[in-house]
């Protein structure tokens, strides 16, 4: 099943969940700073379209609140959005590596890591 997209605020939902596990609607609102925190009934209409994506599920009920957990894994997000964010580069990521060293959000160390794990993806596939 392919990751669905996720808007910001469901992103801070997702994280809350991903970082602290299964979480009532209540619960997940207070994972927000107070400054600018969403009202709960904004938080829980946005858990239940996750849910209607398929990205968190019920995984109990404790009284009258819902404990949710989720589905998509950081790691399936975090393609996901980034796979979406080169197709506005037309797929090229030259000109995003330009911006982080430019703004100094790569680094030396970084590139040495991103070489590294090319080696590795080449030497599999030289394996194969």
């Amino acid at each position: 099943m392919a990751t669905p997209k996720l808007s910001a605020l469901e992103l801070q939902i997702m994280d809350a969940l991903w970082s602290k596990g299964p979480l009532s609607a209540r619960e997940i609102q207070e994972c927000f700073p107070e400054e600018g925190r969403p009202a709960f009934t904004t938080v829980q209409t946005m858990v239940y379209r996750l849910e209607k994506k398929l990205a968190v599920r019920r995984l109990k009920k404790i009284s009258t609140a819902n404990i949710f957990e989720a589905v998509v894994s950081r790691d399936a997000a975090q393609e996901t959005l980034i796979d979406n964010f080169l197709k506005l580069f037309g797929g090229q990521a030259q000109p995003i590596m330009a911006h982080l060293i430019h703004t100094g959000k790569l680094t030396a160390e970084d590139i040495r890591a991103a070489e590294r794990l090319l080696d590795e993806l080449s030497a599999r596939e030289n394996r194969s």
